[in-house]
């Protein structure tokens, strides 16, 4: 279990999301909201991990969230009326959740200038690291799209080790796939070959990376700041 974070939001915030009562515990497996389901509620998470993300009429998925403790799921629906969701989240491990209505928030923000401000910005990250995201998986093909998924796990779940960066996190390879917008079959083989060359390694089904400025290089990543360049 992890301890909520105070990267994403600032403490005013966080004090708001946090003095609301209404926890819900879901097993692994379950929605939280489904894609095209009303937008009602938002969900602040608490303890565990969501995948939010979509899936296509030819019924692949693409995650493009890992959301964990500290983190708010549902908030693009915001100032919108009753409109459907865009995407799903799915529990991908038991979790808990705050549930708040959406038009108390709503009425929050239109009411506080100060907490609708803090609000905005982590907003504006948010975009920020979802057009990131997607340039990497559009302009570096299906290998810049693995290794800045890597990249990116390392610096949101990475822990220095002796011999490497240890992602604390256990996802399949179908799991990674989804994040990348490709097929497991395709991130196998990637994977293989990363290992072959002692660029990762594998441990207790975890990820080491041994040569993170390989990764980098390959893509020509441009260093993005660390809030940016994160999985969730």
């Amino acid at each position: 279990m992890m301890n909520i974070t105070t990267d994403s939001f600032s403490n005013e915030l966080q004090q708001f999301f946090m003095n609301f009562d209404h926890k819900i515990s879901f097993k692994k497996g379950d929605f939280l909201f489904q894609e095209g389901s009303t937008s009602t509620h938002l969900f602040f998470i608490t303890s565990g991990a969501v995948q939010v993300g979509k899936v296509t009429p030819e019924g692949r998925e693409l995650t493009l969230q890992l959301a964990s403790s500290g983190d708010l799921v549902g908030e693009v629906m915001l100032f919108c009326g009753s409109t459907p969701h865009m995407l799903q989240a799915k529990a991908s491990e038991p979790c808990t959740a705050i549930s708040i209505q959406k038009r108390v928030l709503e009425n929050e923000l239109a009411q506080y200038p100060a907490l609708s401000m803090e609000y905005m910005k982590w907003m504006g990250l948010q975009i920020k690291r979802m057009q990131t995201k997607f340039r990497d998986l559009i302009l570096n093909g299906k290998k810049g799209a693995l290794y800045s998924t890597l990249i990116r796990m390392s610096n949101s779940f990475g822990v220095m080790k002796p011999n490497g960066i240890l992602l604390n996190v256990t996802l399949t390879n179908q799991e990674i796939a989804n994040l990348c917008g490709t097929s497991r079959e395709v991130v196998n083989r990637m994977l293989a070959e990363l290992r072959k060359n002692e660029v990762i390694s594998m441990a207790d089904g975890k990820i080491i990376i041994h040569k993170l400025s390989f990764l980098k290089k390959e893509i020509d990543c441009e260093d993005c700041p660390v809030e940016l360049c994160r999985i969730e």
